[in-house]
């Protein structure tokens, strides 16, 4: 939804209508995760993709006919279907694809909705995409974190109550998926289809150490999605000009900064934290602090093996324990063999994507199976 939604905005604002298309589930090989956005504006502009190009012709021919209906539906395209080749989806996958028209009578939170992501603010929509009832396909709530209130119901206060709880966990875990309860939203059951769909703040990429590897890294990082900082004590050495990808660059004691960002809830099960200083007043501090933390993502230190062995000893020294000690990846990223700053970072985010979605690292020639997991 982020990388349409100022142009849905533009027709929302102007009062026309849109049909939207979103991935809400995918099965085997998808090209697209749930969530991916494709528009039909009112001038027959396609705006967005939900496979990278497979189904995206049929997808654009049923968004103009709800365009004219204004009734939702819910849409599966997949090699199983008679239709699979016809339709271009030849990747072996599957996708189910919502698609509603939207404007300002359909959808008056949009707005509001559109300022929450823009700001970084958490919040996340649940739709009603598939009930016994098709009076009730297309409601939707909105939901931000516990303490503050929804905004529209999905045609029941037990079946609100419920979907707002399980959102909120996947709010906070910024995960997008769709539920599946009973009718009425009960826990046990089936019949009503609720998508989720989670705008959290982007995540967060810390990288400790104004090195070449560490320009090579939050350059990677900012391309897969990250809000890359860039954090060294030396001020000679932590400046902008020398890592243009990063987001932010901060002169601070490393151990100083991260432990003001967690108590700033700045930091979440999201973030990725690489320790690339290799020098053990800058990075034992600052793991004593990141491997007590309750919730990252991944934390990664290079150095070699004698570094390695020595940085160990030292937080041993300190009190962690050895569940804590097993939390870090050291040394850093998967060996791929590589040799250079750029190749370095390649390894380090493929090991961060292996632990991200449970990946081996292996050749996908070598072994059998879904390539997806």
């Amino acid at each position: 939804m982020r990388d349409v939604l100022e142009r849905l905005m533009e027709w929302w604002r102007a009062g026309e209508s849109v049909a939207v298309g979103t991935v809400v589930a995918t099965f085997s090989s998808a090209p697209r995760l749930p969530g991916a956005v494709m528009l039909v504006g009112p001038d027959g502009e396609a705006v967005g993709s939900v496979s990278g190009g497979c189904v995206e012709g049929a997808v654009y021919q049923l968004g103009e006919e709800i365009l004219e209906s204004g009734e939702s539906t819910l849409q599966r395209y997949g090699v199983s279907d008679e239709s699979a080749f016809a339709v271009g989806l030849t990747c072996g996958g599957i996708i189910d694809i919502f698609v509603e028209r939207v404007d300002r009578s359909s959808y008056p939170e949009l707005g509001e909705v559109a300022a929450d992501v823009e700001a970084g603010r958490p919040v996340a929509v649940a739709t009603v995409i598939a009930h016994p009832d098709p009076a009730r396909i297309g409601r939707r709530m909105v939901v931000r974190p516990v303490g503050q209130p929804t905004a529209g119901t999905l045609g029941s206060s037990r079946a609100d109550d419920a979907v707002a709880d399980d959102a909120r966990g996947l709010l906070a875990a910024g995960r997008t998926e769709t539920l599946e309860y009973g009718p009425d939203g009960q826990r046990r059951g089936e019949g009503m289809r609720v998508f989720v769909s989670s705008h959290a703040p982007v995540p967060r990429l810390l990288v400790f150490g104004a090195i070449d590897f560490a320009a090579a890294v939050a350059k990677l990082g900012s391309f897969l999605g990250y809000r890359v900082t860039v954090c060294d004590a030396r001020a000679v050495f932590a400046t902008a000009s020398r890592f243009p990808s990063a987001d932010e660059v901060i002169v601070d004691w490393p151990h100083r900064y991260l432990k003001a960002e967690a108590e700033a809830g700045r930091i979440d099960g999201r973030t990725v934290i690489c320790v690339l200083t290799h020098d053990p007043k800058f990075d034992v501090p600052l793991l004593e602090v990141a491997l007590r933390l309750p919730q990252l993502a991944y934390i990664g230190a290079m150095g070699s093996r004698r570094t390695h062995d020595d940085r160990m000893k030292r937080l041993q020294e300190a009190g962690l324990t050895d569940a804590e000690l097993a939390r870090l990846a050291s040394p850093i990223g998967l060996d791929l063999g590589g040799r250079t700053p750029e190749e370095t970072a390649v390894s380090i985010a493929a090991e961060i994507i292996a632990l991200r979605w449970g990946g081996a690292g292996d050749r996908l020639t070598a072994v059998a199976g879904p390539i997806h997991h």
